[in-house]
């Protein structure tokens, strides 16, 4: 884009102020000559001194409920990784600057130990769509000018970054961060607080850990032991941080003939088992050792997962989300099969109401493998399998028995649909039609919302549709679509609620009709609602095979446009419910 098209995009922005940022900021990225590290430094670093902010942080809102603000363009970043209105759907788009508007604004407003709190909350609360935005803010905060912010971002780290993976996507936020300047990253609270990350945690956890995830975006465990100088907290977290930067023959050589603790006996045993199995050539002892330790694939060889055997060992003790994700693969290299006793397992344990609790899958993530599986053949490469019928069944039962883990949110819902024929076609990225998934999304309120009506666009109006949370998917379906279709009118659904005295909170419109139509303005009809029933209500447009259709330039917060459809766009929804974006 031209520098100027670029500046005046930036000055275009809703809030003017953060468009002036950006440019500034855009300036130094794009390395514009008159750009200067220190400029860098006061666009994202330094606080603009007593500007105070006009909202709190204890809500999304400010003096006018409706109003756009800094903390609403915050949450909906750090939800889905935008500060926009429009959700797309299996988007996994680099996060930088030029999105974070809201994020430096609050910075500079001496807001960022707020800030913080909030990016915990999203992160341990299964508010966020992706975990990525919250690693960015936090990485960001990191390094602000103002103490206080930098110093709760370090004391977040644990508690924001649960795992090996996520605290090397801190890692390289920072350092892509820092690239444009000619400083490091590891300063004293950097090391102090990575340091902290290995210290803090349970000995026999970190030892599966820094197994199971060794490297990741370009980092290693003993890149991070090196940097951060890590000094360990007892003689069990010692040993992992020997084995981790000089390895097992160094551990051996150290812990051999020592007295050691009860806790480093342990640590020692799992991690011989974990190189026993590295260099072990023997089927049976890889198997014996897997099921003896619940050994994972990631602790593995290639070669080890040449073999059948080795795969139903690990299909035991594998997590049942990861099991569904690989049943095609399973049944492809046959070691899934008709009427075999690892096939009647796997079947026994995809319906068992105990696993699907523990493992909190949701009904449209079960639908979305069920769909797949029943493909017989992967989005991507030649793999090609004959789905087994028992599974499909056992699928089918977990989607029912599922709905138990989708807690209410306890809001008034009108559900519309279009059940034009273009309902026919597929949700992009999944298997699943838009008349299946239509009817999915419908059932999933209707069983799990007390108060959810549901209506179906019909030439020209809106009809109930007679679903009720005892009907089956098949049932749900053809009850909507044997209505005749009409075009989606986005403000029908609202006048209905109106005129027939119905308070809704949300209205969601489900529909793969790229021309939608308006009597009215969907902004205007809204207020208009709110002012009659006084309920605090929104819009949410689901444009099941849409690529990027917004319902309207609007700085109304409580509008919301989704492109295509995933388990994603559900927490999005009950985000924007619960006014948490």
């Amino acid at each position: 884009m031209h520098p100027v098209s670029l500046q005046l995009v930036c000055y275009c922005h809703p809030v003017l102020s953060v468009g002036k940022k950006l440019w500034e900021l855009i300036s130094v990225v794009r390395g514009d000559r008159d750009a200067n590290i220190n400029a860098f430094c006061s666009v994202t670093m330094e606080p603009l001194g007593s500007t105070q902010s006009n909202h709190t942080l204890n809500s999304t809102g400010d003096g006018c409920p409706w109003e756009v603000s800094d903390k609403a363009r915050l949450c909906r970043f750090l939800c889905y990784g935008s500060e926009g209105d429009l959700y797309t759907a299996r988007e996994e788009g680099h996060v930088s600057m030029e999105n974070a508007g809201a994020l430096l604004s609050l910075l500079q407003e001496s807001r960022g130990a707020e800030v913080v709190e909030e990016i915990k909350r999203f992160t341990q609360d299964g508010r966020a769509v992706r975990l990525g935005p919250s690693f960015f803010a936090l990485a960001l905060c990191s390094q602000h000018s103002e103490l206080k912010t930098r110093q709760a971002a370090f004391k977040a780290l644990k508690e924001v970054c649960q795992d090996p993976a996520h605290l090397f996507s801190f890692i390289n936020n920072k350092k892509e961060l820092k690239e444009r300047m000619k400083c490091g990253i590891w300063g004293r609270a950097l090391r102090r607080a990575v340091s902290d990350w290995y210290n803090e945690q349970d000995a026999m956890s970190l030892a599966a850990a820094v197994t199971k995830c060794k490297q990741r975006e370009g980092w290693s465990h003993q890149d991070l032991l090196r940097l951060s100088h890590t000094k360990p907290a007892n003689e069990a977290i010692a040993l992992i941080c020997k084995y981790v930067t000089k390895g097992w023959k160094e551990v051996q050589l150290a812990y051999s003939d020592k007295e050691n603790s009860e806790e480093v006996v342990k640590v020692l045993s799992y991690l011989e088992v974990v190189e026993k199995v590295k260099h072990s050539c023997d089927e049976t002892e890889v198997i014996n050792l897997i099921e003896e330790h619940k050994l994972e694939r990631e602790q593995l060889l290639t070669d080890h997962l040449k073999s059948k055997q080795v795969w139903r060992a690990l299909l035991k003790e594998m997590p049942l989300q990861s099991v569904l994700k690989i049943l095609g693969k399973m049944t492809s290299k046959q070691i899934l099969e008709p009427g075999s006793s690892e096939t009647q397992a796997v079947c026994d344990r995809i319906q068992s109401e105990t696993a699907l609790t523990k493992a909190k899958i949701h009904p449209f993530n079960i639908l979305l493998f069920s769909e797949n599986y029943k493909r017989g053949q992967g989005y991507q490469g030649k793999t090609k399998w004959e789905p087994v019928s028992s599974i499909l069944k056992a699928m089918d039962s977990a989607f029912y028995k599922s709905f138990m883990n989708v807690e209410p949110v306890g809001k008034r819902f009108v559900v519309a649909v279009d059940v034009s024929t273009s309902l026919s076609s597929i949700v992009p990225g999944t298997s699943i039609s838009t008349a299946v998934a239509a009817a999915a999304i419908t059932m999933i309120f209707a069983r799990t919302e007390a108060d959810t009506h549901v209506l179906a666009y019909s030439e020209g109006a809106l009809v109930p549709c007679s679903v009720s949370a005892d009907m089956n998917l098949t049932q749900t379906t053809y009850c909507m679509f044997q209505i005749p279709g009409g075009s989606t009118d986005c403000t029908l659904p609202i006048t209905w609620a109106t005129e027939n005295g119905k308070a809704v909170d949300v209205f969601i419109i489900l529909t793969n009709n790229p021309l939608w139509t308006f009597t009215a303005s969907p902004v205007e009809s809204l207020k208009k609602h709110r002012q009659k029933s006084g309920a605090n209500s929104k819009l949410v447009m689901c444009g099941l095979t849409s690529i990027g259709h917004a319902i309207a330039d609007t700085e109304d917060r409580r509008l919301l446009s989704i492109c295509g459809f995933d388990l994603g766009a559900l927490t999005v929804i009950r985000d924007l419910a619960q006014d948490l974006i």
